[in-house]
Order: structure tokens, then C-alpha cells, then sequence
């Protein structure tokens, strides 16, 4: 079997885990066959000297199609 990888940034207001959340669940709404996945760096924005923003850069892992 042959797996395919793809990269996708999440973002929430709500930490780096919700961040990460999102990353899977919107690469699921396109994306066959998720089968797990690797945050490969954590990030956020700042105003006014608190965080406002959590970013998760997450690497996806899926099955790869044989084409027929």
C-alpha cells in the first residue's frame, strides 16, 4: 500500500489542539481515506501582547489511489 502526504495549516482561537482539529476535519471534506497525521509545527498571532490565534501546521497521511 502506498500513502500519499499532503500539508494543511489549522487555526482556532482556542489552542494549538483545536488548531490541529481543524486542519483534519477540513482536509476530511475532500480528502479519501485520512489515516492519520503529524503536527510539524506550532505558530500564533499576537495583538496588544496576548495570543489571538493558534496555528498548526499538520502533515496528513491518506491511502493512495491506484488509478483503474
Amino acid at each position: 500500500m502506498v500513502q500519499k502526504v499532503t500539508e494543511v495549516v489549522g487555526k482556532s482561537t482556542q489552542g494549538f489542539a483545536k488548531a490541529a482539529e481543524d486542519a483534519v476535519r477540513t482536509a476530511a471534506k475532500t480528502v479519501r481515506n485520512l489515516r492519520w497525521f503529524r503536527v510539524t509545527e506550532l505558530e500564533g498571532s499576537v495583538k496588544d501582547q496576548k495570543t489571538i490565534e493558534y496555528h498548526a501546521t499538520v502533515k496528513i497521511y491518506f491511502d493512495f489511489e491506484e488509478p483503474k
